[in-house]
């Protein structure tokens, strides 16, 4: 819409004498042209008319008003813009609070995921609580697990590693679902145990992690796990998993191998307690 005060080089206060003379001044210094003469007469026409003018300033504020109207950037603003105030802001609350569960749930599925430590199986690495058996602390650890890691790198000889338990696990320990212990046997190793000390492919295998008073002094062979008598060597995508408690760890010895399928995640950091705040 054409700004007739702009044209007329005149305030939208101007009286009508202010308005006549300057269409005066204006059709003697501007240069005949029709188009521009036309907007010039059709803005004296209408500003020197009272009732013209009115009804051209009540129309033109209405809609600079609309031009200078903020835009929302609020996609419920553009869906609904004629919906109350009060359930936009209902509706927005009830987005965000979907979209910030939304995002925990894909992290905690696709990302990182926290894990409480519910036994002394990983003694002195992770803590449980006391009065539990083997415990050493008066809070359990928490620790965080990365699930995507092993979609990018092969899992290692070393990682905590949480995971999914074989069926056996039952029956063997009184419990099964998730359990966290340390990857010891990759896939094509031979694994024993003698009076306590791990040896692969013949070699003993140095364990900084394990405190003497937790080691056991059993002996046994990656033959004798379950199934009894079927393994030599480690089959590809399967892993053999042992606490760092040895002494108290229903782990690979009692219920067999867990295939790579089962794994959820490597521990990379414990994260609760704040004294025990630390990598993996």
């Amino acid at each position: 819409m054409t700004d007739h005060y702009d044209v007329l080089g005149v305030s939208a206060g101007a009286s009508t004498q202010e308005i006549e003379a300057a269409y005066r001044r204006a059709a003697l210094e501007r240069p005949y042209q029709d188009g521009s003469w036309r907007e010039l007469r059709d803005a004296y026409e209408v500003l020197r008319d009272p009732e013209q003018r009115s009804r051209y300033d009540v129309e033109f504020n209405g809609r600079r008003s609309e031009e200078l109207r903020p835009t929302s950037h609020n996609p419920i603003d553009r869906l609904f813009p004629n919906l109350p105030h009060g359930w936009r802001v209902a509706i927005d609350w009830v987005v965000t609070i979907v979209g910030a569960v939304a995002i925990v749930l894909a992290i905690k599925a696709w990302v990182v995921n926290p894990y409480r430590i519910p036994s002394s199986s990983m003694e002195p690495t992770l803590h449980c609580a006391v009065p539990a058996q083997g415990c050493e602390a008066r809070t359990s650890d928490r620790v965080l697990a990365c699930r995507f890691c092993y979609h990018l790198h092969a899992p290692h000889r070393g990682d905590i590693v949480v995971f999914k338990t074989p069926s056996l696990a039952l029956q063997e320990c009184g419990s099964q679902g998730t359990f966290v212990k340390r990857l010891i046997g990759l896939p094509g190793e031979t694994w024993e145990e003698r009076r306590g000390f791990v040896y692969i492919n013949g070699k003993k295998l140095d364990e900084p992690y394990i405190r003497p008073d937790r080691r056991d002094d059993r002996t046994v062979s990656l033959g004798e796990l379950p199934p009894r008598a079927k393994y030599t060597k480690i089959p590809k995508d399967y892993y053999l998993m042992m606490g760092d408690n040895r002494r108290s760890s229903c782990d690979s010895r009692a219920w067999g191998l867990v295939p790579k399928q089962n794994l959820i995640g490597s521990v990379f950091s414990t994260y609760w307690p704040p004294s025990r705040i630390s990598f993996h």
